[in-house]
Parts: structure tokens; sequence; C-alpha cells
């Protein structure tokens, strides 16, 4: 027999229990064939000679945003901006660069705006030079733009109401101030999408190509088609088009904006109410691309306050419990009707209320259309009180949080949340205690995406200050290492294909320059990715380790 790839003087951490350590590894038709004794003899096509380099499988980032990463790669970068003033000074310079009439894009301003601060209409509107602006805030929550977008959007005529679900944020006086929070965006988004599935297709050419540089082999696209996530009504086309052409670089999963789904007209017998056209669901596709649960918001973010919390806010100037996204009846609703058509659902739920909502309907769903091998998500999961953690393990809900904010945005969080309820936030041990799985993720852009900084996060929870932020949920690191690979892969209903380097399961590889599981927690996030493979063949290898066999 000749392999494909013969992996060598490695140290593989297979994350199988039964064999959690080998030296070599062969790879046919893009999987693993068999480990040591049952491979080394063998000749290979091409030959990855680690020198003691570590091999993991692939990571897998099981909630990103990567057309919108990408996006943003090609955008004004305000993530390093410190107040307000800066913003305005970029704003000009990158607008004296535009056409007359070009919109000023900007990406990555701070939660809450930088310094605390948030850019104001007036100001941006003497900065652009009569162009529209669009900055966008990391979180993904909430925008800020000028005049002329607040008037093409009818905001600045008298009596505009908010839309259902988001603010439009005013001076003292009354008028619009540049502020857009949740749905509102809508109202800028109008004006500017869809993009055009090229667009689309290069951002995820970005993206995808930097994730490979951090030994991302695959990652659940967290919301596509609609709603303030969604790029075009045709984004799966534009992930085909990535496909056909090259450019999408890692294995794809891609969840499907609930505002999507229509009523059918389907035979009474079938039951499916709400859906897809054709009845497309959660499962269709291949190992390459495929289509995931269906995305529900529920509420907003921790950072802009708008998440649904059963008590107040801290440090807000008035009693501020956040607020949904919609109608709760008519929300849990449509979580009821996605479950009984066949879809898992991700329920984007951060604070405590919405979790409620979000656990509530998934108990209702399986009791009305019973679907025991269903593990519907809540994704973030950011505030979880106590007494809700027993209700996610009897409903095998999977909690989908992401670690990586902790040390990006935990100051802000527990300042938001108080000392009691921030032992609650972004939990991670007691969900496991409760034997459930947690996968890795990262929510990118919302936060920087590299997996092992998160994983350092997951051992340390320490805030950008080093403050301990509940040091209690934290874990080894070869737990942290677990969640992003075996427990990204049983989320995303994938454990029998990957997540682990065992005889069968596809050969996706990432080689590290230092053991995760053995280094000092601290240094975690430092170690470097020497080679990406996917299928066994090397997508991204910058010191040639993969070479032709002998």
């Amino acid at each position: 027999m000749l392999l494909d790839l013969l992996v060598r003087n490695a140290r593989i951490l297979t994350l199988d229990e039964r064999r959690p350590t080998a030296h070599t590894l062969g790879v046919l038709h893009g999987r693993v064939v068999g480990l040591d004794e049952d491979v080394a003899h063998l000749a290979a096509a091409r030959v990855l000679d680690a020198g003691g380099a570590t091999v993991v499988p692939g990571l897998n980032d099981a909630h990103c945003h990567t057309a919108w990463f990408g996006l943003t790669l090609g955008q004004l970068d305000l993530s390093g901006v410190r107040d307000p003033d800066e913003v305005y000074a970029a704003v000009a310079a990158h607008a004296a660069e535009l056409p007359a009439g070009a919109w000023v894009v900007g990406a990555g301003l701070a939660p809450g705006g930088p310094g605390g601060r948030r850019p104001h209409r007036d100001a941006l509107d003497r900065a652009a030079g009569g162009r529209p602006v669009w900055l966008k805030d990391a979180s993904g929550h909430a925008c800020v733009v000028n005049s002329p977008v607040l008037r093409a959007a009818g905001a600045l005529e008298p009596g505009h109401a908010d839309p259902p679900g988001g603010v439009v944020a005013r001076y003292a006086d009354g008028r619009p101030n540049g502020l857009l929070e949740e749905t509102a965006q809508r109202l800028v988004q109008d004006q500017v999408l869809p993009y055009s599935v090229e667009t689309v297709a290069a951002a995820v050419d970005r993206a995808t190509g930097h994730y490979l540089t951090e030994g991302i082999t695959s990652f659940t696209e967290a919301g596509i088609g609609g709603g303030w996530i969604g790029h075009t009504p045709v984004e799966l086309a534009a992930y085909q088009h990535a496909r056909d052409t090259g450019r999408l670089r890692a294995r794809a999963q891609l969840m499907v904006a609930a505002d999507v789904l229509h009523p059918l007209t389907a035979h009474p017998d079938d039951d499916l109410t709400l859906g897809l056209d054709l009845g497309i669901r959660t499962g269709l596709g291949d190992d390459t691309l495929s289509v995931g649960p269906v995305k529900i918001f529920l509420d907003g973010s921790l950072f802009g306050r708008t998440a649904a919390v059963s008590e107040p806010f801290c440090g807000c100037p008035h009693e501020n419990t956040g607020y949904f996204q919609g109608d709760p009846d008519a929300m849990a609703g449509t979580v009821v009707a996605a479950h009984r058509a066949g879809w898992t659902v991700a329920a984007h739920a951060i604070g405590d209320r919405a979790v409620d909502l979000a656990l509530s309907a998934y108990a209702r769903a399986q009791r009305e259309a019973p679907r025991p091998g269903v593990h519907h998500r809540i994704e973030h999961a950011g505030v979880v009180r106590p007494d809700q953690l027993a209700a996610f393990a009897s409903l095998g809900v999977v909690p989908v949080p992401q670690h990586n904010f902790i040390p990006a945005f935990g100051e802000s969080m527990a300042a938001g949340l108080g000392a009691r309820r921030a032992g609650w936030a972004y939990r991670l041990r007691s969900f496991l205690d409760l034997g459930l799985t947690v996968p890795g993720s990262s929510d990118r852009p919302v936060a920087p995406g590299a997996p092992l900084a998160a994983m350092q996060a997951m051992v340390e929870r320490l805030t950008e200050s080093g403050a301990p932020f509940g040091p209690h949920e934290g874990v080894p690191a070869a737990t942290a290492l677990r969640a992003w690979t075996v427990g990204s892969a049983h989320a995303t209903g994938t454990a029998d294909r990957k997540g682990r380097l065992v005889p069968g399961l596809l050969a996706d590889l990432t080689v590290l320059d230092a053991d995760p599981t053995t280094c000092a927690p601290d240094r975690i996030g430092a170690i470097s990715v020497l080679a990406t493979l996917v299928g066994g063949r090397p997508a991204h290898d910058p010191h040639g380790l993969v070479t032709a066999g002998p």
C-alpha cells in the first residue's frame, strides 16, 4: 500500500481516550488509516517529518462569522482607536482617499465606544465631508452612522419610531445621535445590502486563509441569508462559489438565519409548516460544505447592555434589563416550528432571561414533537444562573460560550453584571461537571479568534487587566484542547467524522511548536502553528514540512 501521507517523528495527541498518543500517522484518501506500527513501515507519496513537534486534530471554531470577518479585513480598521477624536481623524483620512459620495465603512469599534464614549453623528458629518459613514461595533449588535445615512433611512423625519427589537439612540433634544442598536441596524443595511456573490466569496477566501494560519480546519458560520447578520439572500450560493473557485480553504458548516424561514404547504402528515423551499434542513451537504442549525436571535449583547437579563445591569442610569429581539411567544413558536421541520436550532441567548426563553422553547418542542437524538444549542449562554444549569443537562442542550471574551471584555462584563452574576458568566466547568460537551468557539470578529489564545483563557480566566473572572469555571489545558476538537465536532453533529485522530476519521491536522497540554498556561496563546493540513493535504505549510516521499 502506498499512503498519501506519512507523519513521523511527531508527538501526536489523538484525543482518543483508548490511545491518547502516537508518533506516526498514515493518511489515505483524506482519512487516517493507522498509527505507529500499523503504518510506520509503509511508503508514502508525501512525508511530514515533524521533528518532535506536536500534532493535534484540526481545530474547529463552532461559532464564528467568517464572511463578516473577511469583509472587515478590507474595511477601515478601528480596533485600535482610543477615543472618538481618533475615530474622527481616521474617518477624515480614509474619506479623503475616496471618491465623492463613496461610503466610509469602518469595523472593530470597541463595544460601548473607544474609551467608553461613542462617536457622534454631527462630528462624523464634519469628518466625512458629506459622505455617508457606517462604523460597525465589534460586537455586531450596534453601529454608528451619520446624517446622510439617517436621512436616507427616514430616521430624521418627525415621529420616526424605533423598530421592534432595536433602538435609534437620540441626543437630549430628541435628534438621532447616530447610534443604532440591534434590529435598528437594518436602517443602514437596507441601503448597502445585498453584497454580490463575488464580494462574499472573496471575503470567505480572506477569512479562511487566515484561519489556516491559526490551525483552524473547520468552522461554523453563525448566520447567513437574512436578519442583521446576513450579507445576501443567496449567501449559500456565495459559499458554493468560493468552494468551486478554490477559495473555501476550511470545512464550513452554515447556520441559516431564522428570518429566511417561511411558511410551507407540505402534506399535513409531514407537519412541515415552516422552513426552506424543498424541505432543506440541517444536515444537507458534505464534509466540505454543509447546512447546519437554524439561528435565531433572542436578545442582544452584554457589552451594549442589550442582553435580556432578569436583574438590571449595574451602572446604567435607569433600570435596564435589556430586551428581546422580538415578541417572546412568536420567537418560541419559530423555535418549535423549526424543530418540527427537522432543524437543529441554535438560539442566541446571552442574558439569563433569554436563556430561560430558549430552554422553555426547547422543552416545549420536545414535548410536542419528540426528537430524542437532536441536540439544540444555546449560542453564548453568557449569563446562566445556578438554577438553570440542570435544564441544560436534562434537555441535552449544547452551550456554546466564548471564553476569549474574558481577556477581551472581561472588565466591562464584570462591571455590568456585578460580582455575583459575573461568577455565572461564560461558564465552562459547571457545564462539564453536568456531563455536557462544550465546544470551542470565538464569535470572531466580535473578539480576537485565535484558538490557542482562547484555550489559554479557558484555563486562566483572566480579564484584560489580569483580574480573575469566575476562576472556579477554569479547566486544565487538556480539557480546553478537547473543547476545540472533540467538543466542537460533537456540537456540530460531526463527531463520527472529525475531532480525533483515529482510523477512519478525517485527516485534518494542526502541527504546533509546543504541546498546549504541558506548557505553562500563560504560554499557550504564544504557541506557533507550524502547519495545517486539511484531509491530509498541506493547506498552510510556511516551513515546507511536507515533502515528497522517498
